[in-house]
């Protein structure tokens, strides 16, 4: 499921069914998982989905409602489960924080919400609140801890109507939820800079790394058996003489050194437990142990136990030669190099330390020297060497927590997909959005309040309910009137225009994740550039119908590709389209009082027509997935819009574009081979596809011309089946650029989703 389309799943009839079989999930693991951590975190998964059935069963919980929670607006922040179920406990409820406590003893009060919250509207409440806001060093986690600070804002600019009236809806739940800000040692961050984790996080990871058991057990066997093993082969090369070993019969003084042997091998066994080769009798180190006894304890070895003894040491010797032979040091020189070198954990240790001087609850603008060879200074407080180089895999947590514009991040590759790039843009949308605010600390106020409102989870919602958005929390509503459109316009433009180009350049042959669409049109609604952005609908939970949006980009996409090679690839008749939306829109602006869904169900039919889809058909995943196909196809999912309506312009070019998606077209087709599911990697290839089309077809004639000629002899380059599975759809391609049709000789139209067999399989 798609936790963040606006679009949820239907109701089953047995609507706690999907929570009792993660609950059911959850009780597995935490009785049968060999981790001891991760046993607890699923007994308390195993509580959270029975609060939900428990909820669902009593009436406490109405999920698919955009207020689940009775008793609760719609506004409180909830606690939300995998699959937007919602929990009965809100999450800014639950037992006072420790900054509370600190903060109720402060103030002389009881500990408790309720006497804080009263406290907090006193004039020395007040006092504190307007310093946390002059100062900026606070932090907002939940959307309620701002409401607090949003009233000493609204006090101090004299608008006292608008806090008594805000104190007034949150009264009601002072007691219950927490809307005290958590005071922070530090200034409000970077408007330009991100990071994908703090130093905190960073460290944490890295603290929490183990020893490597492989490499570990290696260790061991290196500096510990292998030396052992030497000695105890050289105590028996003593009775060989010339010959084989036992040849001369051992005196007590051998005897008495093979039981000192003995003796220190019974020590380290017990301390040394990684390796275990010593322990088989059947192994070289075994047979020379087990025969040491026999012949320690005074009794002659079987003839079959001498041969296996005779048989060992002759292998061993003949492997690595004899101990101290210049073959023998030179080997054990070099293992021991090997084994000398400092574990990834160890060095791990020393990286958490240099992170733990910083500050915890930010990212790192320098981390070059985070990673930084050990120093001198350092080898004699920890015993590594000095110089030894921090490894890759360490250095990339630490990366990680670069404090830096999020196009830097992205060209270091620290941001390595579209998913992950749309984890960062709520702290920039935050800081575009709050420009509108001409007052500085509201500014701050309300970039804090963005940032932790984007954690909010989806819920599970019917019949296209959306989210709650953040203009509805009572608190921002309650400062709607200070914010001027005109001072947020610009900015908001400009972070959609960047981060909409950095989107297409960076990962050209990837679709907009739906978080990253969400923020965009945040930020097109900030700029009012009237930019239609459109998810990704999951073909499970599909119900057969889009919202009005969907029409509006798809005219924004007629707009810009009539007449192209993508209409005439996808056989679209954008005229029909942009013809279709105008009607509709019309229709909408006369209608009063009625549904404006009429250009919704329009463009769903055109969209099962486009198909081949009709209602009596029946429902499936992979019908449901062809119609969200041509609505993609149609709307070109957000490129036009992109395009079109945002202005972007990529600076590699689109033909370079077009290249690059299509090399992400033959690295996805690659893993069809062999691959025992291989739909969902054909769709993500048709996903691709329709992208190098779309940047393929703002191409001039001649450009297109190169490109198509260019990706045949990429296609020649590939191996053999990716370059077969491929061929019917870059003659299909040809043939469309020559004037004909993609579906016809051996040329085929590239769709993701078909209810029957794939060709490309």
């Amino acid at each position: 499921m798609d936790n963040n389309a606006e679009q949820q799943p239907p109701f089953a009839s047995d609507g706690a069914a999907y929570p009792r079989n993660r609950r059911a999930q959850a009780f597995l693991t935490a009785l049968t998982h060999h981790d001891a951590d991760t046993r607890r975190r699923a007994a308390a998964r195993v509580e959270r989905w029975r609060a939900v059935i428990d909820g669902m069963a009593d009436g406490r919980l109405a999920i698919g409602s955009r207020t689940p929670v009775a008793g609760l607006p719609a506004w409180v922040t909830p606690k939300v489960l995998r699959g937007g179920f919602a929990t009965p406990d809100p999450s800014a409820e639950g037992p006072l924080l420790p900054y509370e406590r600190e903060a109720a003893r402060s103030a002389g009060v009881p500990a408790d919400r309720s006497a804080l919250f009263a406290h907090c509207l006193t004039e020395r409440g007040l006092d504190r609140l307007w310093a946390l806001l002059d100062s900026g060093r606070y932090e907002v986690a939940l959307p309620e801890e701002a409401a607090l600070l949003t009233v000493a804002w609204l006090v101090r600019a004299g608008d006292v109507t608008a806090a008594a009236g805000l104190v007034r809806v949150l009264e009601p739940f002072a007691g219950r939820l927490r809307f005290t800000p958590r005071p922070s040692a530090l200034p409000p961050p970077d408007p330009r800079a991100v990071h994908r984790c703090t130093v905190g996080d960073a460290g944490g990871t890295l603290a929490r790394r183990r020893p490597h058991a492989a490499v570990e057990t290696q260790r061991e066997a290196l500096t510990v058996w292998q030396p052992f093993g030497d000695e105890l082969l050289t105590h028996w090369l003593e009775t060989a003489g010339t010959g084989s070993v036992l040849d001369h019969v051992p005196d007590g003084t051998w005897r008495e050194r093979g039981a000192d042997l003995l003796r220190r091998y019974r020590d380290l066994a017990a301390v040394h437990t990684r390796c275990t080769k010593h322990r088989d009798p059947t192994e070289n180190l075994g047979i020379l142990l087990g025969a040491l006894e026999e012949t320690v304890a005074g009794r002659p070895l079987a003839p079959r136990r001498l041969g296996l003894l005779r048989h060992a040491v002759e292998s061993m010797v003949r492997r690595r030669g004899l101990p101290g032979s210049e073959r023998h040091t030179r080997l054990r020189t070099r293992q021991a190099v090997q084994a000398a070198l400092p574990s990834h954990h160890a060095l791990a240790q020393l990286v958490a330390r240099r992170l733990s001087l910083l500050p915890q609850d930010i990212g790192a603008a320098d981390t070059a020297r985070l990673v930084a060879a050990v120093t001198e200074h350092e080898a004699d407080e920890t015993g590594l060497p000095a110089g030894t180089a921090v490894p890759p895999a360490i250095r990339r947590v630490v990366e990680a927590a670069s404090s830096a514009p999020v196009g830097t991040l992205v060209e270091r590759g620290v941001v390595p997909s579209a998913e992950v790039l749309a984890e960062l843009v709520p702290q920039l949308v935050a800081a575009a959005g709050a420009q509108a605010y001409p007052d500085p600390a509201l500014r701050t106020l309300a970039a804090a309040n963005y940032r932790a409102f984007r954690n909010r989870r989806s819920l599970l919602l019917h019949h296209l309910a959306h989210q709650v958005r953040i203009e509805e929390l009572p608190w921002v509503q309650a400062v709607a009137g200070y914010r001027v459109a005109e001072e947020g316009r610009e900015p908001a433009h400009i972070v959609l225009r960047e981060l909409g180009e950095l989107a297409v350049q960076a990962f050209p042959g990837t679709l907009l994740p739906n978080p990253l669409v969400r923020e965009l049109s945040v930020l097109a609604r900030q700029a009012e550039s009237g930019a239609p952005f459109v998810e990704e609908l999951a073909a499970d939970i599909f119900e057969g119908t889009f919202t009005p949006k969907f029409l509006a980009a798809a005219r924004v996409a007629a707009e810009l590709l009539g007449g192209t090679l993508y209409e005439r690839y996808y056989a679209v008749d954008y005229a029909a389209v942009r013809n279709l939306a105008i009607t509709e829109t019309g229709r909408a602006m006369t209608r009063t009082g009625g549904q404006p869904a009429a250009g919704s169900r329009a463009f769903a039919e055109l969209c099962a027509f486009r198909a081949g889809r009709a209602s009596a058909e029946g429902w499936s995943v992979a019908a449901n997935g062809m119609v969200i196909e041509q609505a993609q196809i149609l709307t070109t999912h957000n490129l036009a819009t992109l395009v079109g309506r945002v202005g972007i312009t990529p600076r590699p070019g689109w033909d370079d574009l077009a290249r690059r998606c299509f090399t992400s077209v033959c690295r996805t087709t690659a893993r069809i081979h062999n691959n025992p599911r291989p739909l969902p990697t054909i769709k993500d290839a048709a996903y691709a596809w329709r992208q190098m089309l779309f940047h393929l077809s703002l191409c001039p004639p001649a450009v297109q011309e190169r490109v198509i000629a260019d990706l045949d002899e990429e296609a020649a380059r590939q191996p053999g089946h990716v370059a077969a599975r491929l061929a019917p759809a870059l003659t299909g391609l040809r043939q469309v650029a020559a004037g004909g049709s993609a579906d016809s000789g051996t040329g085929r139209r590239f769709l993701g989703w078909t209810t029957g067999d794939h060709w490309m399989r």
